[in-house]
């Protein structure tokens, strides 16, 4: 009675996830599938509310239940995005895609992801080398010279950089 009482919680459209957690808590461990399913559509239920966090850990947990559930690691791709954690998301989107090769979603999103974190990244490189830039001058300026006054010269044989100082800055 208490698992059709949770399947009907499932049906309602108007849910807010409080069922699922009933179910959830109800449920023993044989009935792993349908733990997995509950937290997945609790997740749903976070996703809506915009409780990322919530919705991460619940789609982890029901991963973890039933590693090959296509839909729970595609929510959690999704969540993953909205939290920013592009690296992560991009793993879920493309472990979905390896188990459902028509999943359009994790399609799409793969290479659209591929392109923000390559962006991401290149942004981090930039401030990472402004960064090293600021020390490197507030180091230098003692001496009456910055980071100006060396250039870095790529060798077309070797590939290796040569450092060449030059004082006209």
């Amino acid at each position: 009675i208490v698992v059709m009482n949770v399947i009907q919680a499932v049906v309602s459209t108007q849910s807010t996830g409080e069922q699922y957690t009933q179910g959830i808590t109800l449920c023993r461990e044989q009935l792993n599938d349908l733990r997995s399913v509950l937290l997945a559509n609790r997740a749903a239920c976070h996703l809506k509310k915009l409780e990322y966090p919530e919705a991460e850990e619940d789609c982890s947990a029901s991963i973890d239940l039933q590693p090959a559930y296509v839909k729970a690691i595609l929510r959690r791709a999704q969540v993953r995005e909205h939290l920013e954690k592009l690296s992560p998301a991009l793993e879920d989107y493309k472990r979905a895609l390896e188990l459902q090769p028509g999943a359009a979603l994790a399609r799409d999103a793969i290479p659209r992801l591929s392109r923000q974190i390559e962006i991401q990244q290149e942004k981090m490189k930039e401030e990472c080398f402004s960064k090293l830039k600021d020390l490197g001058n507030l180091v230098l300026k003692p001496f009456g010279m910055s980071t100006d006054n060396f250039k870095m010269v790529q060798d077309p044989n070797t590939g290796g950089y040569n450092i060449q100082f030059s004082q006209d800055k």
